[in-house]
Parts: structure tokens; C-alpha cells; sequence
């Protein structure tokens, strides 16, 4: 039975997200391509709050572990049940660092991985996130389309483009349902690109020529739409990817580069509806 988090089961509907601005940056695609990855994980409970708080919390948990080494270091006379708790604290810190740090690892070299592509690579057509125990075998698929010929930037510093395209988005992932369904438990997120074969992606990316989309999972697909100076094309409703020509004969050149760089979701309990 294919999956119909899209909101409908035809494998080439999808729903448009529309941008007042006349063209889409690299940096501004870079941050809503992240802000959707950490809402996926945290909507499908990968991680056990939201992506901004982790970081801030490890991020804090650092900074204290270096402030307890030096106070640990120092030759200063104090008492034994103040060493001994700031050694016990140093242990609890540790932990926590360690139980966040490949998740913040496998994040950074995904974004980092990300902005290499953005800045070298200027024809982007989909990018597929799959969450599942390999490409091959997705749980959810959400597919992410983008306006050609965006501007290449270099500074990868926030927009307000970015932030208002980031929220269309979330909020319509939400209003349509998707990752409205039982936790799977722990699993893996991955990131293709669909883009032109002749195009030389950075070493990040693997180009996965003989790749073919799992058919039992239907995509939750967005449109990402930039203002044209034709009215009538602005007012374009939610369509199939037929009519802009996106899946036309010219796809043929087209294959999926694979991400290098995973992110693994964390095991932590959840509460069940009995709770």
C-alpha cells in the first residue's frame, strides 16, 4: 500500500511553498534544507528535543567540563568533599557530552558537507532526505524541489528569505500530516541529490547511478516557488511536476548523489499514550 503522506497518492503530486522573492539564494536553500532535516528528526522522535536546544545544551556542557578541568588542575588547597564533588560533577558532564557528541558530529558534517555543494555546484534539481534503514529500504521519503539557476553564494549567513521559507514549509509538513504515525524507534536519515551526471559533486557525495526509488513509499514532496512577472504562473496552484517539466525527457540526464554523512537517531524512551 503506498504511503500517502503527501496528502495524496499520485507519486508526482506535491505541494508548493512560495517565496515573494524573484530568485533563491545557495545560502538561503542551505538553511531551509537544515531547519527541515532537524524538524524530521525531532518529528519522527530521533532526537529527544528540538536540534537548537541540543546544540545549545552540549554546547554548555563543553564549556562547564573545560571549567571543571581547570578547577581540578589547580594546586590550590580545598577540601576532599569539594574535589570530590566537582570530580563526580566532571563524570556527569562527560556523559552527557558523550551521549550527544556523535549525534552534533554527524550534523556538522552533514552541514558542512552541504555548503561545499551549494557553493560549488550550481544546478541542484531535488533533494531527496529518506529516513530508514538505508535508502533502499525508506520509512519516510520527503523530497525537497528548488527553482533552477539560484544564486550561488558564498556567505552562508541567515536570511529573512530563509526564515519565512523555513516556517512555510514546517508549518505545512504539520497541517498535512506528515510524521503523524507510531515511533519506529531509532533509525537513519539520509540525503541524495538529484542533479545532472556530467556535474562534478565535492568528495562528500557518491553518485548513485543504478538508484531507483523505493515505489511502496510515496514521498511527501514540496515545491519550493520563486515570483516570476507572469501573474498567471504566481497563481499556479498545487500541481503535478508534469506541468513545469521538472520530471519532462530531459530527466534522463539526471541521477542521485549520496551523502557521505548520515545522521543516526538517539535511543531515549518516549511516553506512550497509556502514560
Amino acid at each position: 500500500m503506498p504511503m500517502e503522506e503527501g496528502g495524496g497518492s499520485s507519486e508526482t503530486e506535491f505541494v508548493n511553498i512560495d517565496t515573494a522573492s524573484y530568485s533563491l539564494d545557495s545560502s538561503a536553500i542551505f538553511h531551509v534544507v537544515t531547519d527541515i532535516i532537524a524538524f524530521i528528526l525531532f518529528m519522527h522522535q530521533q532526537i529527544p528535543s528540538v536540534l537548537q536546544d541540543i546544540t545549545q545544551e552540549f554546547d554548555e556542557l563543553r564549556a562547564e567540563f573545560k571549567e571543571l578541568e581547570v578547577e581540578l588542575a589547580k594546586n590550590e588547597v580545598k577540601a576532599i568533599s569539594a574535589r570530590r564533588k566537582q570530580a563526580t560533577r566532571k563524570r556527569e558532564v562527560k556523559m552527557g557530552i558523550r551521549r550527544f557528541e556523535k549525534l552534533m558530529d554527524c550534523v556538522s558534517n552533514l552541514r558542512a558537507a552541504l555548503q561545499l555543494m551549494f557553493a560549488e555546484v550550481p544546478t541542484i534539481e531535488t533533494i531527496s532526505l529518506v529516513l530508514g534503514p538505508s535508502p533502499l529500504r525508506p520509512l519516510h521519503v520527503y523530497e525537497l524541489s528548488f527553482p533552477q539557476g539560484s544564486v550561488v553564494s558564498g556567505d552562508f549567513s541567515r536570511s529573512k528569505t530563509a526564515d519565512n521559507l523555513s516556517r512555510k514549509a514546517i508549518r505545512t509538513m504539520i497541517s498535512r500530516g506528515a510524521g503523524a504515525d507510531s515511533y519506529a524507534g531509532p533509525t537513519k536519515l539520509f540525503l541524495l541529490v538529484k542533479a545532472p551526471s556530467y556535474l562534478n559533486f565535492p568528495l562528500h557525495f557518491l553518485p548513485k547511478r543504478e538508484f531507483r526509488q523505493n515505489r511502496k513509499r510515496v514521498p511527501f514532496r514540496l515545491r519550493f516557488r520563486c515570483r516570476t512577472r507572469d501573474p498567471q504562473m504566481n497563481a499556479q496552484p498545487n500541481d503535478c511536476a508534469n506541468s513545469d517539466g521538472l520530471m519532462d525527457s530531459a530527466s534522463n540526464d539526471l541521477i542521485w548523489f549520496q551523502c557521505r554523512h548520515t545522521i543516526k537517531g538517539l535511543a531515549f524512551r518516549t511516553s506512550s499514550p497509556e502514560d
